[in-house]
């Protein structure tokens, strides 16, 4: 399909989605509340108008590069955030209004429908469903621009040398240095990394969401993260969606190491293990000798060292467990970045967060450095993650 009417496809069925959802919204929160005329209309007109805020912004946005729209993109993109969670609740509760209906229509003798009863309950569950979205949203939002932890994991690797007990590697995934996403943010990033005086730097793909030339120098303090034994990259989906080629030779260009299904060694002699990089799991599909492919990436080494992997999605657990892996590390799943999105992305990724075993292999996700559309985080705190190595 050729570019163009793929990108009017999506954008066709983008619509066509996002006006489902606000009707969705707009009939449980204005249509069945019967509401006085004057209100009923400005909230009818507001939702419109929040509809249309979304093609209208993006086409801006492309039109313009996204040059000087960071604030609208934040409102926009806050907004769609705020329309997952209350889609989300509106949900838990017709689903539950649903069950309760059968189960009083064949277990229990009913009460004659009362349409005020009715109408009141309908009031009721839907001013609970604005005034807990809008709490929800207050504090994801509040998560998602403000909040970035230090999350520190011990991980047992039975194959790691005894003189290299303790050996640390901080994990950045999941920028998406973009509209959004741009210079200040790197900055902190670096500072932050850097205090902790890492060992090994790993950047498990996603850092980008944009061109070498629109966002080069948003990214540029990147060049200045140290590690004593170096700072390395592996491609996400995301970067395939940017210029992968031209980002592995940005990122080269800064002083970071990209690994493209290869191997180096960590440490002297005897006194060292294996670190392993493999492209995006889905990057096949972009051609010209892309994809993952780990059989390559681990060829000619000593299968009795241990043995460290950068991939961006978890579901490379599986062929890493296969061939020898004792930990991976990944990113791409966000922890959900907004419950409960978290169990839906449980339908793709056999790990959403956190560090888990899967035969012999250990592996370890990411919540995520930073955030993608919705400027909002909720149980899913962003994170530099500081792993700390111990002989298991």
């Amino acid at each position: 399909m050729p570019r163009a009417l793929s990108f009017v496809v999506f954008f066709a069925v983008a619509l066509t989605v996002a006006g489902s959802l606000h009707y969705y919204v707009w009939a449980r929160l204005v249509r069945d509340l019967a509401l006085p005329v004057v209100w009923h209309r400005v909230l009818s007109g507001l939702v419109v108008a929040l509809f249309l805020s979304i093609p209208l912004t993006f086409s801006l946005a492309r039109s313009s590069h996204g040059e000087g729209m960071r604030p609208v993109l934040l409102a926009t993109f806050g907004w769609m955030g705020i329309l997952f969670i209350v889609v989300m609740l509106l949900t838990v509760v017709d689903l539950s209004r649903l069950t309760l209906g059968l189960v009083g229509r064949f277990f229990v003798d009913a009460a004659p429908d009362d349409p005020e009863r009715r109408l009141a309950v309908t009031r009721v569950l839907g001013a609970g469903v604005a005034l807990v979205a809008g709490g929800a949203s207050t504090l994801a939002a509040r998560s998602g621009l403000t909040e970035l932890i230090v999350k520190r994991i011990s991980v047992p690797l039975a194959r790691l040398p005894a003189e290299l007990n303790g050996t640390t590697i901080v994990q950045l995934t999941d920028v998406h240095v973009g509209s959004t996403i741009q210079r200040g943010f790197i900055e902190r990033v670096v500072r932050e990394t850097n205090a902790l005086q890492p060992d090994v730097i790993a950047i498990t793909g996603d850092l980008v969401d944009g061109s070498v030339e629109q966002l080069a120098a948003h990214v540029a303090p990147l060049a200045a993260l140290r590690a004593r034994h170096g700072v390395f990259f592996v491609t996400g989906n995301h970067e395939y969606y940017s210029g992968a080629e031209a980002w592995c030779a940005e990122l080269e260009r800064l002083g970071i190491r990209v690994l493209r299904n290869e191997h180096v060694r960590i440490g002297e002699g005897a006194q060292s293990f294996d670190l392993a990089g493999v492209d995006d799991y889905s990057a096949r599909r972009f051609g010209r000798g892309h994809g993952a492919d780990l059989a390559r990436a681990l060829r000619g080494r000593d299968e009795s060292r241990e043995l460290v992997l950068l991939a961006h999605q978890p579901r490379q657990i599986f062929e890493a467990d296969r061939l020898g892996v004792g930990l991976q590390l990944s990113g791409h799943t966000h922890g959900g970045q907004i419950f409960p999105w978290n169990l839906f992305v449980r339908l793709q990724q056999p790990v959403v967060s956190g560090l888990h075993r899967f035969g012999r292999a250990l592996i370890y996700v990411s919540n995520g450095t930073g955030y993608w559309g919705p400027p909002m985080r909720l149980g899913a705190p962003a994170e530099i993650t500081l792993l700390t190595l111990k002989r298991g």
